[in-house]
């Protein structure tokens, strides 16, 4: 098997796997921040181990002036975990999924201001046509509302906002890549999410019952651990173009999840935006070049 094809199932699988997240949160009864916490943890332990036997070493050398940068990315890594989770609670998966799905959206048009990018007209479209398909994914009924899917489609927006600037961020950092980047920035997620969970629910794991701790276990080694091995190992043997495709199995499979698993109700319009905004943040990152 050739390093392309493995890598493009090992993102199959990753993305497969990100997929699947929202059942596992919803079994883990501690609160957002406690549960972020745990994940990063979890994780950096799984990649911290990973390094160790296969024996890489960061190079912290060539860090230098981005160590803010990585830990600015990681806190906003955080921050986008809390607020996601609490997305779940509040509205279903399918419906947090979509509206977390407009991060690319945000990316797109805050790029032309950050990197002095020209805004394409075919960005335009897809911004305006992916901004729609939030407006049916909200229901224009709803808007103004005040009712708990409002405040959950809120919560994924908030999740989207800093999952984008997790992307934007992660565009100054250039002398450290991959799995590296993404331990570092875990670090950086536990170094901030530990006083915010002491000052906020505390440590609650001995409420846990059996299932609690096994799908905290399954999110912080699986889920994070690795998955995002996979995810960045994949990255380093695939085109941009071929890897962003193969991201929207992520949110496929969150909707198939949500409908067919969780049994949670999804409307004709509501299905109708997630296409909106699923197709063209997709169009939008599909060059016109073969």
């Amino acid at each position: 098997m050739n390093s392309t094809k493995s890598a493009r199932i090992m993102l199959v699988i990753s993305m497969a796997i990100f997929g699947t997240l929202a059942p596992f949160v919803r079994n883990v009864a501690v609160s957002s921040g406690e549960l972020a916490l745990y994940r990063a943890i979890l994780a950096a332990l799984l990649i911290a181990l990973f390094l160790l036997v296969t024996r890489q070493k960061i190079p912290f050398a060539k860090i230098g002036k981005e160590l803010p940068l990585l830990l600015a990315s990681g806190i906003a890594m955080g921050i986008n975990w809390i607020l996601l989770f609490e997305a779940y609670k509040y509205t279903t998966v399918s419906v947090a999924t979509l509206s977390y799905y407009f991060a690319p959206v945000i990316v797109t048009v805050v790029c032309p201001f950050l990197f002095k990018e020209k805004l394409t007209a075919k960005q335009i479209i897809c911004f305006l046509f992916s901004t729609l398909g939030l407006v049916l994914v909200i229901g224009v009924q709803d808007i103004g509302a005040g009712n708990a899917n409002i405040i959950g489609i809120l919560f994924g927006l908030g999740a989207a906002c800093f999952y984008a600037s997790v992307v934007l961020l992660n565009k100054f950092i250039k002398n450290v890549t991959g799995i590296h980047r993404t331990f570092l920035q875990f670090i950086a997620a536990i170094i901030v999410l530990v006083p915010y969970v002491g000052f906020t629910s505390g440590v609650n794991l001995g409420t846990l019952d059996a299932k609690g701790w096994g799908c905290l276990l399954v999110l912080g080694l699986v889920h994070t651990g690795v998955a995002y091995c996979m995810y960045f190992s994949s990255l380093k043997e695939l085109p941009g173009q071929k890897a962003a495709i193969l991201s929207y199995i992520d949110p496929l499979v969150a909707v198939i999840v949500s409908v067919a698993v969780l049994g949670e109700p999804i409307t004709l319009t509501q299905a109708l935006g997630g296409v909106l905004i699923l197709g063209f943040t997709l169009w939008n990152e599909i060059s016109g070049k073969k």
